[in-house]
Order: structure tokens, then sequence, then C-alpha cells
């Protein structure tokens, strides 16, 4: 079974987010050994991950769904209907 490629709003998400995270967390905890450089990097790629991983899947819109749909004839409901009355030839 093939994995689904990642739509354009999973990539922004995920990609933004790590950037922004990065960032965050290297300046809020003012590291500059390798080791904790290191550690804020792969924990700003698990959370990009995990919010590409969590952002809604598109799904068809409606208008394309209703133009699949099989059409029914529309009737006028049952008390508008008017019996048809024929004039008298003169």
């Amino acid at each position: 079974m093939a994995m689904p490629r990642p739509t354009v709003a999973q990539l922004a998400y995920g990609s933004c987010t790590v950037i922004f995270s990065t960032l965050a967390m290297l300046l809020l905890s003012q590291t500059s050994s390798g080791v904790g450089i290191a550690v804020v990097a792969v924990s700003a790629l698990v959370l990009g991950l995990l919010v590409a991983m969590t952002v809604p899947l598109s799904r068809p819109r409606p208008a394309a769904v209703a133009r699949l749909a099989p059409r029914e004839p529309v009737r006028a409901p049952a008390a508008a209907r008017e019996p048809v009355r024929e004039r008298a030839a003169s």
C-alpha cells in the first residue's frame, strides 16, 4: 500500500513549525553547546512532523459531489397541484 503524498498545507505548516520552534527554543534556552543545539533541532523536527500529520486532509468539494449525484425530477408539493380544467368549445 502506497503512502499518500503530503498536501501543500501539511508541508507549509510543518516547515513553519520547524523553523519558528527552532528559533524560539534556541533563543529561550540560550544554549551554545553542540548537544543542546542537537536536542533543540531534533525536538523541532518532531514537533513539525506532529503538526504536519495533524493537519486535516482535503475532502472533495460539495459542488463536485452534487454534480456526480443522479438528478431526480423536481415535483411541486401535492397541495400546490390543481386539476387541469379545459374550456368548453364555443
